[in-house]
């Protein structure tokens, strides 16, 4: 009985392979330039994506900062000052 489920299983597995058809191969067109359209995120030149996915015009120049370090303040008790990163008298 195992060997006929076997047997059985393998043929239908064989007859399978031959009827599959999941992915065809397509022929592969070079893309001409004139199908190519640049945009920005989809809104066009001069536009970009807002933070609720609205088109926005861009503004001016953009100037990136960066950030300041910011020490943290240090506190230290009467009678003494902070100095090399600890309290001295």
């Amino acid at each position: 009985m195992k060997t006929i489920f076997a047997a059985a299983l393998v043929a239908g597995t064989m007859l399978g392979f031959g009827v599959a058809n999941a992915a065809p191969i397509a022929p592969v067109a070079p893309a001409t330039q004139g199908d190519i359209i640049q945009v920005a995120g989809g809104c066009g030149p001069g536009m970009h994506r807002g933070p609720y996915g609205g088109c926005r015009v861009n503004r001016g120049r953009v100037v990136v900062v960066p950030p300041r370090m910011v020490r943290p303040a240090r506190r230290c008790p009467p009678g003494m000052f902070w100095r090399h990163g600890r309290c001295w008298r």
